[in-house]
């Protein structure tokens, strides 16, 4: 047995996990970052990273089979899962391998093994004891599933939907949200026909309703179908497919159910309750300093209640660098943090949707405008079309964005910028937008609520 001593200890090495150890190292500290698996966790191994590699394939076999609209002959021959696994997986390990590299330059100590907390001070890892004036949590997630819903066989989550070599010829998709919709897209590309099954009233539940009407008129033009609105009830399997059924008694057929259902907090058997940390269905809970009510104890990403995306676990392991370096950063809410959705049409927001502003500050203190990218140059050009929908308190900043189209998730950091640095409309109106781009469409809808709209009505 032996005993490591740092001032900083970092139980998990995902995006929150390896974010806190860099950023403390460079302000002085010393730090073990203890990681049972791979460095860079979910989203680098099963998720972020893999998937968006499986989504820019699926991009390529739309546009060799669209081709000849733009004047270019080609034939699309079919899918090479094999290939397109090497790609995806030759992606994953070129930026493992810069992590790791960047890790070890930066005098990280990484411990392998899976680490428990024993103390507010120690985490066991083996018959090691690996000891830390702070300890940060970051142990990410898992994929859920529905109760009585079993995994296994035919019946899979996004983790074995990245190792499938092979296109199956069709499949339902149980949840309509970030993960469900993207893998629906990627496996209409790839030419299987997809069903989406969504218990709330749209797709994409969680974003502006304009929004989610937009992509489930896209989705019914690219051919996916999807029932809304109806609870999933039960499936069963054979060798050969599945079959479920929903609480309205219709049944869907297909090879595969993909459980798309969220995710949950990775914090079973790992000691947080034993030390007493406040914890609530899994979660542990911090304040908005990311501080647990164990002194010293901070938690970051997934397992900390709100957003579970990648980039706030990374913002979030600054930030706990930070607050223990002393620097007393500034707090980030979950409402200001940008998302996207890479499906086809991507979608990507910020702040409030029009709903909720209107719940929060009446529906005579809110205003909005939604801009067609139809009327955008380098939207027709792309081929796309969606719009851009800014959100505004009375005459006041801008409070949310929220867009829908190819490739708007490159245009969400000029979204988190204006939404969080409170910019007025009449401030953005007389700043140029390079032409011809689609962040024209944000400067169109910017001079629309300031009052003086050119091409729009």
């Amino acid at each position: 047995m032996s005993e490591q001593n740092f001032d900083l200890v970092v139980l998990g090495g995902g995006s929150g996990g390896y974010a806190a150890a860099l950023r403390a190292v460079q302000l002085g500290l010393t730090v073990g970052l203890i990681e049972k698996d791979k460095l860079g966790g979910t989203c680098l191994h099963v998720g972020c990273i893999p998937t968006k590699a499986l989504l820019h394939s699926a991009e390529v076999a739309d546009v060799s089979r669209e081709s000849a609209k733009y004047g270019v002959t080609t034939s699309f021959q079919g899918i090479d899962m094999a290939a397109v696994t090497a790609f995806r997986e030759g992606i994953v390990a070129s930026k493992f391998r810069g992590l790791q590299g960047l890790i070890k330059a930066r005098g990280i100590t990484v411990i392998a093994g899976e680490g428990k907390l024993i103390s507010p001070t120690t985490v066991q890892v083996g018959e090691d004891t690996i000891v830390g004036k702070n300890v940060v949590l970051a142990t990410g997630s898992y994929s859920r599933s529905l109760p009585g819903l079993a995994i296994g066989g035919r019946v899979i989550t996004s983790e074995q939907a990245l190792e499938l070599n092979y296109v199956p010829k069709k499949v339902a998709v149980l949840g309509g949200g970030v993960i469900g919709v993207e893998f629906a897209s990627v496996w209409k590309s790839f030419g299987a026909d997809v069903t989406i099954i969504e218990a709330l009233p749209h797709l994409a539940p969680n974003e502006e309703e304009s929004v989610s009407k937009q992509l489930e008129r896209a989705f019914r033009k690219r051919g996916i179908e999807f029932s809304l609105g109806v609870r999933f009830q039960s499936v069963t399997q054979d060798d050969s497919g599945v079959v479920v059924t929903l609480e309205n008694g219709v049944t869907i057929e297909a090879e595969l159910l993909l459980v798309a259902v969220g995710r949950g907090p990775s914090t079973a058997g790992l000691g947080f309750e034993e030390v007493g940390i406040t914890m609530d269905r899994g979660f542990v809970i911090t304040d908005e300093r990311l501080a647990t009510n164990i002194p010293g104890v901070y938690a970051v990403g997934d397992i900390v209640p709100g957003l579970q995306l990648a980039h706030r676990g990374f913002q979030q392991g600054i930030f706990v660098a930070e607050e223990i370096a002393g620097l007393a950063p500034i707090v980030v809410d979950d409402l200001n943090i940008p998302k996207v959705t890479y499906c086809d049409p991507e979608i990507a927001s910020v702040g409030y949707t029009e709903a909720k502003a209107v719940a929060k500050f009446g529906a005579d203190k809110v205003t909005s405008y939604e801009y067609s990218l139809g009327g955008n140059g380098k939207s027709s050009i792309l081929g796309t079309t969606g719009s851009i929908k800014v959100v505004r308190e009375a005459d006041g900043p801008i409070i949310g964005i929220h867009m829908i189209g190819a490739r708007v998730g490159e245009l969400i950091g000029e979204g988190q910028l204006i939404v969080n640095w409170e910019a007025y409309p009449e401030d953005l109106a007389p700043l140029v937008h390079a032409h011809p781009t689609q962040n024209e469409a944000l400067g169109e809808a910017f001079l629309a609520l300031a009052g003086k709209p050119l091409h729009a009505m």
